[in-house]
């Protein structure tokens, strides 16, 4: 697994947004992601029973929100002190459609590290003709 320096600005941007805006049941994850011209944009998921989006998700919708459309690494981080959590595979997916090239933080305390998003999602199923050329 091809692993890269993490980015630990990151991490704590997205501590910091589950520590101070995720309340109760409904939002439980922060996330935060760089952007290519390194601004940092943060949000957190909206939990619902009929599959409300994920913090990763809602990150991107933000991020285009601030003309952010190029994201170059992205983290979540639970609520209650869970530390740093793993995308689900949806968002994997919709990670590597939208930004082939991100870098996605996982792990946890000592362990964390930046790995390719083509890492965590292997023999992946190629939805845009982008993706081809994305190494």
């Amino acid at each position: 697994m091809d692993t890269r320096s993490v980015d630990h600005e990151l991490v704590e941007a997205a501590t910091a947004t589950a520590r101070s805006r995720c309340r109760g049941d409904n939002h439980t994850v922060a996330a935060a992601a760089r952007a290519a011209d390194g601004r940092v944009v943060t949000a957190v998921n909206a939990y619902h029973f009929t599959g409300g989006p994920c913090a990763e998700l809602v990150v991107i919708g933000a991020a285009a929100s601030q003309g952010a459309y190029d994201l170059t690494a992205i983290v979540a981080v639970g609520d209650r002190e869970r530390g740093v959590v793993p995308p689900c595979g949806r968002c994997r997916q919709v990670l590597l459609d939208y930004f082939p090239g991100i870098e996605v933080i996982v792990g946890t305390g000592p362990d964390l590290r930046a790995v390719p998003i083509r890492d965590l999602l292997p023999e992946t199923y190629v939805w845009a003709d982008h993706q081809l050329d994305a190494g």
